[in-house]
């Protein structure tokens, strides 16, 4: 099934911390901090405006080995949420009026009790979100999937980098896009990607090199047509995502002497449209341990929300986390490039 970059596995175990990795990003020259550009765009301190998407990330373990994972995920991490973390989401899903229920990973169908959360979150009224990396679906045990999904109306969320073999296995390994395309084709035999259906299927891709993501309409219609005339397949939205300078890619970015080149380009391309649109600001991210984070970026480099609030899932005090001041970093910068960059694509 899929291949893992043997390079990768390697890289994994040898990643700098998120001390070092902060260190990293503190130490690029650039012409302005985030917070200036906040200010001059009158939109410092940046708060949140309710949370309308409760973002779950249920571990840290993936059939597939990423170059551009800023999860750092692959099938050698063990880290996955606890029992008791688990049931304390579950209580604030049900207990709560937030909409969204995001569920993500790793690939976070691995979890014992992911079924459980797609159900009771359904059963709560949720809208449930599974960011699927497509080729989970593939592997024997995981066989029933795409029919799970139909059956509970998940909203799938599914990872491809381009339209074509190569930049997809440049990315995921040789023979992801080809199993990728299975697992595409099965979806929409079950109605995914069809809007009579209500089945919704949305691709999410990232430049391959280091630059910014094309206009987010113009490659959707571009997409649209490859994917339909090339394979037969059938997708909803495309949402296009910014390299975040953060875990595999921060590494590669250093290593290639590209990391002020990249964050230069980031920061000159401060949108503030974008900014105001940032998804931290409707957003609660919660990691596999239970801290409680702006943004699943955030959660990768370990910046917890603001200290002044609850800081954990045992703490979940709605109104408080409805209305805090935001965490910020250089790598915020990463989400407010050109036509900015979110879980759900584009935010300007």
């Amino acid at each position: 099934m899929s291949r893992v970059l043997p390079t990768l596995q390697k890289r994994a175990s040898t990643l700098s911390s998120t001390r070092e990795q902060r260190g990293m990003l503190g130490r690029v020259p650039v012409a302005l901090s985030f917070e200036s550009a906040l200010q001059g765009a009158g939109l410092f301190p940046l708060t949140a405006t309710g949370i309308d998407i409760f973002q779950i990330n249920v571990g840290r373990k993936c059939n597939q080995t990423c170059r551009h994972c800023h999860v750092d995920a692959g099938p050698d991490r063990t880290e996955m949420m606890p029992d008791a973390v688990m049931d304390r989401c579950l209580e604030v899903i049900e207990a709560t009026d937030i909409p969204t229920v995001d569920i993500t990973g790793g690939a976070p169908e691995l979890h014992k009790r992911w079924r459980e959360l797609v159900v009771r979150s359904r059963a709560a009224g949720k809208h449930v979100m599974d960011r699927c990396n497509l080729t989970i679906t593939l592997l024997p045990n995981y066989a029933y999937l795409p029919e799970f999904f139909a059956e509970h109306a998940v909203h799938v969320v599914a990872s491809l980098p381009h339209y074509r073999p190569k930049g997809t296995d440049a990315q995921r390994g040789d023979g992801v896009f080809g199993e990728s395309i299975q697992a595409l084709q099965r979806l929409n035999a079950l109605g995914y990607g069809d809007p009579s259906t209500g089945l919704q299927l949305d691709l999410v891709t990232n430049p391959v090199g280091t630059f910014l993501p094309g206009n987010q309409a113009g490659l959707e219609a571009e997409w649209k047509r490859q994917m339909e005339r090339l394979y037969g397949i059938r997708f909803n939205r495309l949402f296009t995502i910014t390299n975040m300078p953060i875990s595999r890619y921060l590494e590669f970015l250093e290593e290639s002497g590209k990391l002020n080149e990249y964050m230069e380009r980031l920061v000159t391309a401060f949108n503030p449209a974008a900014a105001a649109g940032v998804m931290c600001r409707n957003t609660l991210s919660v990691g596999w341990e239970g801290t409680l984070y702006d943004c699943d970026f955030n959660q990768m480099l370990e910046l917890s929300v603001d200290p002044r609030g609850p800081r954990t899932i045992f703490d979940f005090d709605l109104n408080a986390l409805a209305h805090r001041e935001i965490v910020l970093g250089p790598h915020c910068f990463g989400c407010t490039a050109g036509a900015g960059s979110s879980c759900g694509g584009a935010t300007a």
